[in-house]
Formats: C-alpha cells, structure tokens, sequence
C-alpha cells in the first residue's frame, strides 16, 4: 500500500452532529437566526471539520507549491519559465502579492519547491521537496512517470501531517509555476469531458493567437496521452504538473486529519479537484476562496460542489485569494466563539 492509498483510508465524513451543535450554537447569538449569512455556515463547518465547537485559528499556514512545466517549451505564457525561480525568491524574500496579503491576515506563508527548474543553493526558508525539475512537455508525452507523480503527491501528504503535529488550524495551498494554467485547463478538460476551447483561458495574459495555439496544445497533449477520467492519478501523471500535485497530496492529507484546508484560485482547485476525485469526502474539508477569472476554474468548483467564498477577478495565484478568504473564514469562527448568547447579554430572543 503506498502513501496516498493509506491516506485516503484514514479521511472520514465530517461528523453531522457536530455541524448541528455548531449552528445550535450559532443560533443562540444575539441575532436573528441566519443573519449573519455564510460566516456562520464558515463558523460551523471548521468547528465539525476540527472536532470541537471551540476551534482555535490562531496558527494559518499557506503553502506556495513551486514547479516548472515543459509545455512551456509551446508557447502557452506569455512569461519565460526563468519567471518561476525569480518569483519563489520573491516569495521567500517577502515582496510578493501573497506575502503582502498573509501578514494583513495573519498567515504565515511557506514556499515549498516541488519541480523548479533551478538550483537553489539552500534558499533561507525554502522547504525543498524538489520530485524532478519540471514536467516534460505533455504535448509529446506524458508530463511525469506515475512515480513522479506519486512522489509529488506525498510531498503534500507529508507537509499535512506535519501541520496536525504543529496545530495549523487552517491550511491553504498556493502556487507559482510559469505555464500551469496549461495543465489545470487540461486537467479539467480530461476529467469532465468537456473540451478544450470551453475551459481554456488566457492566463497570464496572453493574446488571442497565442490562446489559440494553447487550445491547440491542450486539444494534442490530451489526444496524445489519453489520461483515464476514471484514475486521477494517471489524469495529474499525463497532463498534469509536480505543484499541482503536491497540492493534491495536501489537500488529501488535510482531509485525513480533519484540518480545514482553504483552496486558492484555478490551478490550486485543479489540484483539489484531483483530490476530491480520489475520495467523495474530500470536497466536505474544503474551502474554495475565489471564483477566478480563468474559465475553467468555474467548471471545477461546480464539479467539486465548492461555493466560493470571493469574486474579485482575481487571477494571480499563489495563494492570495487563500490569504483574503482566511479572514473571513476565521470571522465566523470568532461570531461562533466571542458573540454574546442572548442570556449573557439580557436580550429577549424573538417570538
């Protein structure tokens, strides 16, 4: 048995009668019931998710997966592939979009390289899980070996537990590889059957030419490969990326140890969706952040059943959405936690 068949063994559904305890409680504020919308849906979900209605968010966690991708190699970004190194040292030096947003949030952010194509040399503050460097090119082959692929998958698995060890209380995935809405779009595409031109978007930006060449590489690399829709494994090992991956593994490791696990933008959600194919409960730890303004991403939630939290088109990724969503999240935690009941404050409940 490898690691990812002993993880999905240990995820079990989310226990009911704690959800029912949780929204008792929440109905006992001074307000009236449901007023205060879906932070009390977020409130009481992270306190069944937990295993006590006195959760405690104090320790935020988000993982900036790092991974290159051969597909690059056909001109899908409009950004060379030396962008992803220069942007991890970003990241581990503070500057980035998802560094600014954590600390106005209280989170702390981890960057993890995964596949970068680039030595580091012992980065301060990089946790380096490097599985291989980079994906090949997916249009002439598979993206990565099984092994690869399973590899990848337990870099997240393993950071997961070691968040229950730490007492992270929520987790959220982020992710920086130049290329990788390529393969989410494909990843989607494989896993619903719904094509290509239908769930491919313009990522970094680029033109209406160069979108038309990434549908094209999408639509080759898919008829190439021929992922199963059936395995989500053999899926993320034809067309898929080491970050996206290691995003799965997380997530699924979150699931296993009931840690409440917030999912950033379109790639990161490729990766949950990955993981929530695994296993049908995966899709009750999760907390999708943002619907972003890459086309496929909506297809993703609606298939994982995730409502999210935020639409500010946004489409930057490593985990910024993640940062915002965390807030509020732990919000609602607060209103189950902090709010008066109407007998502490000596206020008559309604008729």
């Amino acid at each position: 048995m490898n690691i990812v068949e002993s993880t999905l063994e240990r995820i079990k559904p989310v226990s009911t009668e704690l959800l029912e305890q949780a929204q008792a409680k929440l109905d006992n504020k001074t307000k009236p019931l449901g007023s205060l919308g879906r932070l009390e849906e977020f409130g009481r979900r992270v306190a069944a998710i937990s295993g006590t209605l006195n959760p405690d968010t104090a320790k935020k966690v988000i993982f900036t997966f790092a991974g290159d991708h051969g597909v690059t190699d056909e001109g899908v970004s409009a950004f060379p592939k030396e962008v992803t190194p220069q942007m991890v040292l970003n990241i581990l030096a503070g500057g980035a979009g998802v560094n600014v947003l954590a600390r106005h949030a209280g989170v702390e952010v981890r960057v993890v390289d995964v596949g970068v194509d680039h030595d580091f040399n012992g980065a301060s503050g990089l946790i380096d899980r490097k599985v291989a460097r980079g994906t090949k090119n997916f249009a002439k082959g598979p993206a990565m070996t099984r092994e690869e692929t399973l590899a990848a998958l337990k870099v997240g698995i393993d950071l997961a537990d070691r968040c229950k060890e730490e007492g992270v209380a929520l987790a959220g995935t982020g992710e920086m590889g130049i290329g990788n809405t390529t393969p989410s779009s494909a990843i989607i595409a494989a896993i619903s059957g719904i094509s290509a031109r239908q769930l491919t978007h313009r990522g970094t930006g680029i033109n209406d030419i160069a979108l038309e060449n990434k549908i094209r590489v999408i639509e080759q690399g898919l008829a190439l490969n021929r992922p199963d829709p059936k395995d989500p494994v053999d899926v993320l090992a034809k067309v898929g990326g080491l970050e996206i991956a290691a995003i799965a593994g997380l997530v699924l490791g979150c699931a296993a140890n009931g840690i409440p696990v917030v999912v950033d933008g379109f790639i990161s959600t490729a990766g949950a969706l990955i993981a929530s194919e695994l296993h049908p409960h995966v899709r009750d730890y999760i907390f999708a952040a943002h619907e972003s303004v890459e086309i496929g991403h909506r297809f993703m939630l609606e298939r994982i059943g995730a409502a999210p939290i935020l639409d500010l088109n946004l489409r930057l990724g490593e985990g910024t959405g993640a940062a915002l969503a965390m807030g509020l999240i732990e919000a609602g935690v607060k209103i189950m936690k902090e709010m008066a009941t109407f007998e502490q404050a000596g206020v008559s409940e309604q008729l």
